[in-house]
């Protein structure tokens, strides 16, 4: 997980902001699909 993404995952836990936390999620799951396709 790039560290942008934990500060800024750390910083919406910390203000509980779920939208921010749901955005925050969708990022991560479109990256890791995007790592996955680039390897294979």
């Amino acid at each position: 997980m790039p560290s942008w993404l934990i500060k800024q995952l750390m910083h919406a836990f910390s203000m509980k902001d779920r939208r921010l936390i749901q955005w925050l999620n969708h990022c991560w799951f479109h990256y890791r699909c995007n790592q996955g396709k680039r390897i294979s």
